[in-house]
């Protein structure tokens, strides 16, 4: 009787298929004027490489979206660079050996990125600190 039982296979069970969610696109970034971004294109890279001359862009041109946009950027990456200084130094061995080269090759990612971004005359915003709008 045991072997009748092994014998007889078990009925299966359909598989459910789970419904195809249709992918929304990405959302585009602001397009700024072409005649704005070839003014302030050279300005924006500086403030990338150079953390403290953020407010060049600012400075260059008060009614460039694209310069605006470029300035608070870097602003925002000069107190990310600031804010990993501090933490990185303050914790002791966590700190000094993860926190700070972490931090600081993240800040360079993004500068580098953010340098990227402005010679193509593109407003994408950092990822992870981009969202801050920090200058109005």
């Amino acid at each position: 009787m045991s072997e009748d039982m092994q014998s007889v296979p078990a009925p299966e069970e359909p598989k459910m298929e789970a419904p195809v969610q249709p992918v929304a696109p990405a959302p585009e970034a602001p397009k700024a004027d072409m005649s704005d971004v070839e003014q302030n294109k050279v300005m924006a890279i500086v403030g990338y490489i150079i953390p403290l001359l953020f407010f060049v862009p600012m400075l260059a041109e008060k009614k460039s979206p694209f310069g605006m946009f470029h300035a608070n950027q870097q602003l925002a990456l000069l107190i990310t660079a600031i804010l990993v200084q501090i933490v990185g130094t303050v914790i002791p061995i966590l700190g000094w050996f993860i926190i700070l080269p972490l931090g600081m090759i993240a800040v360079i990612v993004f500068a580098i990125m953010g340098i990227i971004n402005s010679a193509k005359g593109e407003m994408k915003p950092l990822p992870l600190i981009g969202g801050f709008s920090i200058i109005k």
